[in-house]
């Protein structure tokens, strides 16, 4: 299987006959990605997306930050909205 990097950004490759096709080193080094590391594949507007397993679960943490608030911890805020349910739930149970 022959590939070239045309600069940092694109790499050419081929498929072989299975349909694999080789991630070039350059482009490993880059992503991080170690024999064995899982990726995550996307395809988008028939575009096909590579990332590091570790990088999607950085994104999605990154993401669920933006919601998060200063000082209040999730869990907590849970725990408070299921008692105020449970007691909801006792008072029209008992009418």
């Amino acid at each position: 299987m022959k590939y070239s990097v045309t600069n940092s950004e694109y790499a050419t490759a081929r498929l072989n006959n299975n349909g694999r096709i080789v991630i070039p080193a350059e482009i490993r080094r880059e992503m991080g990605l170690k024999p064995g590391d899982a990726v995550v594949m996307i395809l988008e507007d028939g575009v096909l997306r590579i990332e590091s397993h570790r990088a999607r679960i950085r994104n999605i943490q990154d993401e669920f930050k933006k919601l998060a608030r200063p000082g209040a911890l999730a869990s907590d805020e849970l725990v408070d909205e299921r008692r105020e349910e449970a007691v909801q739930e006792m008072e029209e149970w008992l009418g």
